[in-house]
């Protein structure tokens, strides 16, 4: 960190302008190392004067949007503060390159889909190469091997990274680029697999045949996590079950097809109606399957009949009663979406096997429900006509159908669902880290009080990282997934797919005896959760990437902020805080800076998913990098903003009378010596004091991480400097008062330029450099944050206010009398309290010259008011020859 230097000869151009700053001064910043994390310099500091950032990686899936704009700028304001206040601040950046989004793009961009039945193909070529916003199906899709689709993947991702980078420095993001990472490069794989493994080995992470909820689209399991409930139409049917007496129950139900997976009805323990049902058995319709009738406080009496039948599954509700009441498991939808080809044990040889091996195998669930619906219809156990209604379903946040609930075998992390012990834990460590606004803390807490299952951390996907496991087959060829083959931490990464289990050959996958990879992928959360460690040197056993690095790992860890979304506190932060408590016992960082949403016309979050998103380069190329910048930290955290290309325009006005106003200021003559000493005018010293309050002030903003309040008080105070001051002292910086007069005020231009560059310098950092460069050794990035022991505390900032006032009324009357601020004013009174006519007697000879007054009486008035003005039209401007 540098102190202030000495001022130079000022050297500044005729015609400023904040067009092409960006690429100037980012070429510079970028062969000067202007953000360049020293590592040396942190390990030799206190821990507290390190200031280390777990900064989001954006998923590269095609192009960034203004939301990202917006929630990137608040981190950079912080860490820009944060280097100015003399900190090492550690700011790495990573592109999140694995997911479903990613894959889904690649689908579309090159007209492929991966097959892991496919053989791989070298120097593969893909049908086509640009489908960029299409979505082709999968039937028109080029099969390919996962190899040769991973091949893809990676190719498509590195080209949107290069653009991202570009696009980051661009917007000035103060990142240290050196220190970036992909969430698929080897240390990232080798992270995540090292975790997991060990995850494993202390029992916080299992493999279980469980229902789960399944994304028939994507083909792949889904975490509770990544649900969105949306309204989806349906219909209600009224169906009969039968009791050995012949008495029928009436039950309510919008999917009627699964009634050949019924497994029980169930109501409430303290319904009436179905007390002398509970322990008694009824028969599903067109299948005669023998049902029990059980109690759940859980079933609702005032929905439909008040009793329901229990599916293996219909929804999450059924997954509850299945667990809690220990019944048999009875699932016929698959995969990939349809009902299973084979007629089930349970209702083979019944009357509804017919049925079933015409009607409903392999049919997808809505050919299902018509077939099933008309059977019952012909059977009489449909009861009336069904009624539409909307019903609630849950969708995966980037599926268009609804999930269904397949049995699968699938990994898992335990995050406190189904441990009361844990779940209380993780809760607790809320309480260790410092959320900004304070009140999302509570979203965190209420997020695991609401779970109701582990982690799922399984997919069915192709690019991601693969679990480093491996199983034994067995004499017939079937795995045996109760001894699972895990890679040593010394081997990672791995992929099973390719590599090979120690003890084993290559010859012996796939064969009775030998071996077979497990064909999941990581959820990519799984990795994300670990991007601290990713960062931070957390040391590997295979050093993959060789970037182990121990002591800056002991030094960083835990860090200092995360910043990130609100909409991901119950994915992202929750999950990196699970991991880092197992595998460090405590958080991940002290604090969590969480951004709102940027919000479309109609106030719906933008977002890249929903189609509604602005991409955000025509918007700097417009109106310039500070701009964008300033509209964004414009919105305090935790609040949602809308996109408004208004606030953009004031931005840029703002960055062009920075420069503007620096000019003038800077060429008013040279200043030489402690500029401090020179300030002798009392409303130069008004000046100097009121912007040491706003020093104070918005430092103290700023240590809440309330970077908004300190542009608000930096921006205002700005302001007034331009119109107010620098109009007062124009003729006197000029000497049209005498030579210490003039010292006095050029003295007071260049302290209070230094200082409201360096306040701004976060928020525009473009104008900021340029109007630096001009006077001054060095980048105002790398200049110490302002202090009030800069600025003496002698004047009365109320001076300038009330001088500032009176100039307005000046202006105002000849506004009033439709003439140019060039007419003179002949005579005037000038009313107010006595204590400030005092103050203004005090400037009165800058207020004279700047509004052209020759003629001036002073009263006593309640307020401040220019009375019996008297105005002289200016001559007309003589035109040039």
């Amino acid at each position: 960190m540098t102190a202030t230097p000495e001022p130079r000869s000022a050297r500044v151009p005729d015609k400023p302008t904040v067009d092409g700053l960006e690429d100037k001064w980012g070429q510079v910043w970028h062969d000067e190392g202007t953000y360049r994390f020293d590592r040396e310099r942190a390990l030799s500091l206190p821990r507290e004067q390190v200031f280390a950032i777990d900064t989001p990686p954006p998923t590269a899936s095609g192009s960034l949007h203004v939301g990202h704009v917006y929630s990137y700028t608040h981190t950079d304001c912080l860490a820009r503060y944060m280097r100015m206040r003399g900190k090492e601040v550690f700011y790495p950046i990573g592109w999140d390159d694995n997911g479903l989004p990613t894959e889904r793009r690649v689908q579309n961009y090159y007209g492929v889909r991966g097959d892991n039945s496919q053989p791989y193909v070298r120097d593969y070529s893909p049908p086509q190469r640009g489908g960029e916003g299409k979505s082709s199906k999968a039937s028109a899709q080029q099969p390919i091997s996962r190899a040769n689709f991973v091949e893809l993947c990676e190719e498509l991702t590195e080209a949107d990274e290069v653009s991202f980078e570009s696009l980051f420095r661009t917007l000035g993001a103060s990142v240290d680029f050196t220190q970036t990472y992909r969430t698929v490069d080897d240390r990232s794989r080798a992270v995540s697999q090292q975790a997991f493994l060990r995850n494993v080995r202390r029992g916080e992470a299992y493999q279980a045949d469980a229902p789960g909820l399944w994304d028939v689209t994507f083909q792949t399991a889904v975490a509770q996590a990544e649900l969105e409930a949306r309204d989806y139409p349906g219909a209600f049917h009224t169906l009969t079950f039968h009791r050995p007496g012949g008495e029928v129950v009436e039950i309510e139900t919008t999917r009627p097809e699964l009634v050949v997976s019924c497994v029980a009805l169930i109501a409430h323990p303290d319904d009436e109606r179905y007390q002398s049902l509970f322990g008694s058995t009824v028969t599903t319709p067109l299948f005669g399957v023998e049902v029990p009738v059980l109690a759940h406080p859980a079933a609702e009496p005032d929905k439909g009949k008040g009793i329901a039948m229990c599916c293996t599954f219909g929804d999450l509700t059924d997954v509850m009663w299945w667990r809690e009441l220990q019944l048999p498991t009875r699932s016929v939808i698959t995969r990939n979406g349809r009902f299973q080809e084979e007629t089930p044990e349970w209702i083979a040889g019944g009357p509804g096997a017919g049925l079933y091996a015409d009607q409903l195998a392999t049919k997808t669930v809505h050919s299902a429900r018509e077939g099933t619906v008309q059977a019952l219809r012909e059977s009489g156990d449909l009861v009336g006509d069904p009624r539409p209604t909307q019903r609630k379903a849950n969708f995966f946040e980037k599926g268009d159908k609804p999930l269904e609930i397949v049995t699968s075998r699938q990994w898992y992390i335990k995050n406190g669902g189904r441990d009361e012990q844990l779940r209380e834990q993780l809760i607790a460590r809320g309480d260790d880290i410092d959320f900004h606004p304070s009140f999302m803390r509570s979203r965190y807490a209420n997020w695991i009080a609401g779970l109701n299952g582990d982690w799922l951390i399984s997919r069915q996907r192709f690019f991601g990282v693969p679990f480093p496991v491996w199983y034994p087959l067995d004499a017939e060829g079937e795995p045996d997934h109760e001894n699972p083959i895990f890679a040593a931490e010394e081997s990672l990464p791995v992929d099973p797919t390719t590599d090979v289990p120690e003890s084993y050959t290559a010859e012996q996958r796939g064969v009775p005896g030998g071996f077979v990879a497990d064909p999941d992928v990581m959820d990519t959360w799984a990795t994300s959760s670990l991007t601290p460690q990713i960062v931070s040197g957390w040391e590997l056993a295979s050093d993959a990437g060789e970037r182990n690095d121990p002591e800056l790992f002991a030094k960083i860890f835990p860090m200092d902020l995360r910043p990130q979304g609100h909409d991901i506190i119950r994915t992202w932060l929750f999950a990196t805080v699970v991991r880092s408590s197992f595998e460090h016992g405590t958080v991940p960082w002290t604090g969590a800076a969480i951004s709102g949403w940027i919000l479309d016309p109609d106030r719906k979050k933008m977002s890249k998913s929903k189609g509604n998103a602005e991409t955000p380069e025509d918007v700097i190329r417009q109106f310039g990098a500070d701009a964008v910048r300033y509209w964004a930290a414009s919105g305090r955290l935790g609040m949602d903003a809308a996109y408004d290309t208004g606030q953009m325009k004031v931005g840029r006005r703002l960055a062009m009378k920075v420069l503007n106003a620096s000019k003038f200021a800077l060429t008013m003559g040279e200043v030489e010596g402690d500029l401090r000493a020179q300030i002798t005018h009392p409303l130069d010293r008004s000046v100097i004091a009121g912007l040491r309050q706003v020093v104070d002030d918005a430092t103290r903003s700023y240590e809440t991480w309330d970077y908004t309040r300190s542009l608000e008080l930096t921006e205002t105070f700005f302001w007034t400097f331009c119109d107010d001051y620098i109009e007062l002292v124009k003729d006197r910086a000029y000497g049209g008062q005498g030579d210490e007069a003039a010292a006095s005020a050029r003295a007071t231009l260049r302290l209070a330029l230094g200082v409201l560059l360096r306040l701004l310098a976060p928020f525009l950092p473009y104008s900021t450099e340029e109007v630096w460069s001009w006077w001054q050794e060095g980048s105002v990035h790398r200049q110490s944050w302002p202090t009030t022991d800069e600025l003496d505390h002698e004047g009365d900032p109320a001076l300038l206010d009330t001088v500032g006032r009176a100039l307005a009324g000046v202006r105002r009357a000849k506004s009033d009398a439709k003439l140019g601020m060039r007419a003179e004013v002949s005579s005037m009174t000038l009313a107010a309290p006595d204590a400030e006519l005092e103050l203004v007697r005090a400037a009165e000879a800058d207020l004279r010259a700047a509004g052209k007054i020759v003629g001036l009486d002073y009263a006593t008035g309640d307020e401040l008011a220019i009375r019996d003005a008297e105005l002289v039209p200016p001559p007309p401007k003589q035109p040039t020859a």
